[in-house]
């Protein structure tokens, strides 16, 4: 009886080699994306002044929302356990853009920068009477500040960018989640 005939050896890579390989690529791309970020957002991204400017902007923006928080809770205090995590999450926000100042935005919940980002706080938020609608507008605050920063993304360098498009998820979720609680 004849012996069969040898396996055929595959042609190509083996599966080790490709997720040896694979694993080197992830390595050496996340090792080489951090490292020259701050560096870029100086560099490509134009002068430094545009991304200060940016970040300035951005934390501006969020003391805003925060300050529309603040309204809100001083009209409806019935809606704190909902709108405390939220309106923490902006202070976050701030934050994060190197923003200071959240303390004096809690003291004052009358003077509110405005969403779309207009350099001149306006001289009060108005809260509606009714607890949906102040819900609403709240939501409709923080939908109109995402699409804001969701725009913005492709003029920002790196770090900037991908921080924007965080904060701008965060607050399309919690549009979605003042619109829910709402309804």
């Amino acid at each position: 009886m004849p012996y069969p005939p040898p396996p055929r050896t595959p042609s190509g890579p083996r599966r080790r080699t490709l997720l040896a390989s694979a694993a080197g690529a992830a390595l050496l791309v996340g090792c080489s994306s951090g490292s020259g970020d701050s560096d870029s957002e100086e560099s490509t991204g134009g002068s430094p002044s545009v991304a200060e400017r940016a970040r300035t902007r951005a934390a501006r923006d969020s003391r805003g929302i925060v300050e529309r928080y603040d309204a809100v809770l001083a009209a409806h205090p019935t809606l704190t356990d909902r709108l405390a995590p939220l309106r923490a999450e902006a202070v976050r926000h701030v934050e994060a853009f190197g923003g200071t100042g959240t303390a004096g935005a809690a003291a004052s919940p009358t003077v509110s920068a405005s969403a779309s980002g207009s350099a001149a706080p306006s001289p009060a938020v108005a809260v509606p009477v009714n607890e949906k609608d102040a819900l609403v507008e709240l939501a409709t605050a923080e939908r109109v500040l995402a699409d804001a920063r969701a725009k913005a993304l492709g003029d920002m360098p790196g770090e900037l960018a991908r921080l924007l498009a965080s904060v701008a998820a965060a607050g399309a979720a919690h549009a979605y989640l003042l619109t829910e609680g709402a309804k």
